[in-house]
């Protein structure tokens, strides 16, 4: 019989990734350990021997995070299914990358073409990062329309970039641009009475025009990427709007790597579509806090390791 709860699946991004991420669950879950060992073929080098060895130096490196994320949210679907067939979402979403995985998950696109995707979105952005190195930084305390004016004002008198790029939920943005905008973002951000403005451990401005090279280069990944309409609807990142058609999602994507994540948005959207349980399938519970911060009337459970899923709806 099939679960007829209103729920979405959604999947993690960067930031989320983690020493031994899927080894415990490939262990326990043929189907799981089916999605590395073919993500190892694919790729053509041991990707999953970095996810569950390490060194983490090298699992962090964005060439490897980003298909990393998507091979373990896949691997975890597909236990999920295994163990749960009845559990059907109404929706799916993902964070950034983790939108990608959400588009899988859909059969908007195959495994295959996903992670091929992924893989080039990872090299992209490192590429542009090398090409003109930026930054971020997490800001806890503002809304996301104060960290805009900050932004803005910042740009004008500097004539550099800076951006939201995340609207993570209530009180947590993340901004992002050229190292000399951020340093004096940071400041203004907490003159404006930010509680924190941290600098992220990255080299690269995601979400932000300096990103523009990476999304022409990652443009041409997707034109040669073969879409199906989604048999879930997909909430985009962009306009926190369902992507139904194979054309909406080209282009959600020749956009998503200059684009803010509008992820509040995202989970609002849900909620008032009926959602009351949400799902998030990979690494971590990063969006699992999110989501609870954002709408606390929502159930939010995280699905990763074997004892997780006894946390799944009935």
């Amino acid at each position: 019989m099939q679960d007829t709860t209103p729920i979405a699946f959604v999947f993690p991004g960067q930031g989320s990734q983690a020493l031994r991420m899927g080894r415990e669950l490939c262990e326990n879950d043929r189907s799981a350990a089916e999605a590395f060992a073919e993500a190892d073929r694919i790729l053509g080098r041991p990707l999953s021997e970095l996810c569950w060895k390490g060194p983490l130096e090298a699992l962090n490196d964005t060439v490897n995070t980003q298909p990393a994320l998507f091979v373990h949210s896949i691997a975890v679907l597909r236990a999920l299914q295994s163990r749960r067939p009845d559990l059907r979402p109404a929706w799916t979403a993902g964070h950034s990358v983790g939108e990608i995985s959400a588009l899988a998950a859909a059969g908007a696109l195959s495994f295959a073409d996903g992670l091929r995707l992924v893989s080039e979105r990872g090299h992209a952005m490192k590429q542009a990062g090398e090409e003109h190195p930026g930054g971020m930084a997490a800001v806890l305390g503002l809304t996301v329309d104060e960290a805009d004016r900050v932004c803005s004002g910042v740009c004008s008198e500097t004539g550099l970039v800076l951006q939201v790029a995340n609207d993570n939920c209530p009180g947590q943005v993340v901004i992002s641009g050229d190292e000399e905008a951020l340093t004096v973002g940071i400041e203004r951000m907490k003159k404006q009475g930010a509680k924190k403005a941290i600098r992220l451990a990255v080299s690269i401005a995601a979400h932000s025009p300096l990103m523009r090279p990476a999304q022409e280069r990652f443009n041409r990944a997707i034109e040669a990427t073969s879409f199906a309409a989604p048999q879930t609807p997909v909430i985009g990142n962009i306009h926190a709007a369902p992507l139904r058609t194979a054309r909406e999602i080209r282009g959600e994507l020749s956009a998503q790597l200059t684009s803010r994540v509008r992820w509040t948005d995202t989970i609002r959207v849900l909620a008032r579509a009926g959602v009351t349980t949400v799902v998030e399938i990979g690494s971590g519970s990063v969006l699992t806090g999110l989501i609870r911060r954002i709408d606390p009337a929502l159930r939010a459970v995280a699905v990763d390791a074997p004892a997780s899923f006894d946390q799944l709806p009935d």
